[in-house]
């Protein structure tokens, strides 16, 4: 078994060019991953320090982030089609050049609403760039073990980039200037154009297919503005305007997405036969439920550290390290295993340790201090998202057709977008009616301990649904042609 990728061998596509080495295609695809999920936390510690120069409003500010994000999360279905029809080396490019050149435009940028229309625009490139990383491992490692280990790396260069987030962010807003948390990208994102360049073949269809423009517009309008209505529920209420109208608007724009992918497009965005594939459907319904466990335990665990112990927000962050750290081992393990094991006993043992580690910290209080309340819980946490995480993007998108790879990846990133946004509304929801109305560290802790209760049974529920996955053994490499 061997892990060096061979040139994309999919019916009909033409491959003027060699892979690279796989340590170079895994490199590349691991330094995308960590770039578009840095870019989602880095920019949080240096708002004041934006906010200082270029006066934004209370509500604009928001947007420095929330801009990213919409779009980030908005766009993926399309950017994972484009990877499809368009080869995957020139949609990852395409992407890296927009996250790049919105980056300069970002650091450069002297007035606010220049700054946030950069961050809409980096978010694009993001949305181009994340399945496109998806669907450059499933169609460069050879099935079973290199593709395991490829998708614990992936994985877990997710996670060091959600970690180092706070820190870059910080080190780079005190030593230098916030510009340098956009202007960081740009000499990061060339490197990476060069490294694309050389390693990925240039495939591209055969038959030049037209992108389905209406699908396009309405499954990227549809998430966008579901989640526009999500972001503004804590603030507003489930049942105000801001929300309610972006919301209805959003589900109306998914009903017209999945009309139109089934009647009326000749070449569908998301083609719904990949729906009728088990690990696809049941994968998707599962990452969404993924998303609420991991904003319960890295955004409330955060809040719970801080408005309750009296943490300050680098103590929070120190406090946090020891999980994140296990989270980057364990998937790096559960990616050894997963040949071995099969997909349903990985996510069944991330179920339990959800179950143990939230029941856990549900149970915390004022009183509880850090050792006992905070750190061993998530450290059973952490284990079940490293568990988890790799073995179910694997299994999503294990029996994708080559030629859906970066479709499927679109799908299954833009579940775990919307169940994060769902998922922290919902959850924060949740929090504000335990306390109710108090802001005691008590009342607080009592919010807390609601959204972990949740989260076990979140957890319970991914493990459940675990059980409808295909049981995926380890077999033979499949052996992709290399071009002749």
């Amino acid at each position: 078994m061997t892990s060096q990728p061979s040139a994309i061998s999919v019916p009909g596509v033409r491959d003027p060019g060699r892979a690279g080495p796989a340590w170079m295609v895994l490199a590349l695809v691991c330094a995308c991953q960590f770039m578009v999920i840095l870019d989602s936390s880095i920019v949080n510690v240096a708002l004041p320090s934006i906010d200082r120069d270029l006066g934004f409003s209370p509500a604009g500010l928001a947007w420095v982030v929330n801009g990213y994000l919409l779009t980030f999360a908005g766009f993926m279905l399309l950017g994972g089609r484009a990877a499809d029809l368009f080869g995957r080396r020139r949609v990852l490019a395409a992407g890296l050049v927009l996250f790049s050149a919105a980056s300069l435009a970002a650091g450069l940028a002297t007035l606010p609403g220049v700054l946030v229309a950069a961050r809409v625009v980096q978010g694009v490139g993001a949305a181009l760039l994340a399945p496109a990383t998806l669907a450059v491992i499933n169609t460069s490692f050879a099935e079973g073990g290199p593709r395991a280990r490829a998708f614990g790396a992936w994985s877990a260069a997710g996670g060091v980039g959600g970690m180092a987030g706070a820190v870059a962010g910080g080190a780079l807003t005190t030593g230098l200037s916030w510009r340098w948390v956009f202007l960081i990208n740009v000499p990061i994102g060339v490197a990476l154009i060069v490294t694309a360049l050389r390693a990925l073949p240039g495939t591209r269809a055969a038959r030049r297919d037209r992108l389905d423009l209406l699908g396009a517009v309405t499954g990227t309008a549809g998430p966008a503005a579901l989640i526009y209505g999500i972001m503004h529920s804590t603030e507003q209420g489930w049942t105000s305007a801001p929300v309610l109208g972006p919301v209805v608007a959003g589900l109306l724009l998914l009903g017209a997405f999945v009309l139109v992918e089934a009647r009326f497009a000749a070449r569908p965005t998301v083609p719904l036969r990949l729906l009728r594939i088990r690990g696809v459907a049941v994968g998707g319904g599962m990452l969404l439920l993924f998303g609420g466990i991991t904003i319960a335990m890295w955004y409330f665990t955060s809040l719970f550290l801080q408005n309750v112990l009296g943490h300050d927000a680098f103590r929070a962050g120190l406090g946090q390290t020891p999980a994140a750290v296990t989270f980057l081992v364990v998937a790096r393990v559960a990616a050894t295993l997963l040949p071995r094991a099969g997909v349903r006993p990985l996510i069944l043992a991330g179920g339990a340790c959800f179950l143990a580690g939230f029941g856990w910290l549900a149970q915390a209080g004022p009183g509880s201090g850090y050792l006992a309340g905070v750190l061993g819980p998530t450290l059973l946490v952490a284990t079940g998202i490293g568990l988890t995480f790799p073995t179910l993007m694997a299994a999503t998108t294990a029996d994708a057709p080559e030629g859906d790879a970066g479709t499927v990846g679109g799908l299954a990133q833009t579940a775990g977008q919307a169940g994060g946004s769902l998922g922290l509304a919902v959850l924060a929801t949740a929090a504000t009616w335990a306390t109710d109305g108090g802001s005691s560290p008590a009342a607080l802790a009592a919010g807390y301990d609601r959204v972990f209760l949740i989260a076990a049974g979140l957890g319970v529920a991914v493990a459940a649904a675990g059980l409808l996955l295909p049981h995926h053994r380890p077999t033979a490499p499949r052996r992709t042609k290399a071009p002749g």
